[in-house]
């Protein structure tokens, strides 16, 4: 695989945006709600040595986590707002999708109520915080809603 450029990632991660915006807007009303940070699903070592090293001309690793550095990087204007949290993760069988983006509900207890149990929504517990997924099997990317949002989780507002 050829070095990819910073653009091609930025526009990989808008598309991420944009399609996981599509897949929430047709799902739940929280159709105005920004989005928190992204994740790029990469699909062998290659991708993930190529992304890493990409993610890390635009931002740094400000956490290291099991599946994933966690990059802080310069804010990237999509669809759903202002990104600056931008996640690549290993793969794994179960995430053979492109990838993710978290979105900042105004009430995630109100969110939570309404939507957990439908067809496509799962609650993920996570020490210190819980997500709700948004999966469709006929879509290349996934939706989460973290509570707390992951930059309240990591005091960045």
């Amino acid at each position: 695989m050829s070095k990819i450029a910073v653009s091609k990632l930025e526009q990989l991660i808008k598309n991420i945006v944009l399609d996981s915006q599509k897949l929430k807007d047709e799902f739940t009303d929280a159709h105005n709600v920004p989005v928190n940070y992204a994740c790029i699903f990469t699909q062998n070592q290659s991708e993930l040595t190529e992304y890493t090293s990409v993610a890390s001309k635009i931002g740094q690793v400000i956490e290291y986590t099991p599946t994933a550095p966690l990059f802080k990087i310069t804010p990237i204007k999509t669809i759903a707002g202002s990104l600056q949290l931008l996640k690549i993760r290993k793969f794994d069988e179960d995430h053979t999708d492109l990838g993710d983006a978290d979105f900042t509900l105004p009430n995630y207890q109100q969110f939570k109520d309404k939507y957990l149990g439908q067809p496509g929504f799962s609650l993920v517990s996570k020490p210190g915080f819980e997500m709700i997924e948004l999966r469709v099997s006929d879509r290349s990317v996934r939706c989460y809603f973290s509570n707390p949002p992951l930059d309240k989780q990591l005091g960045l507002i």
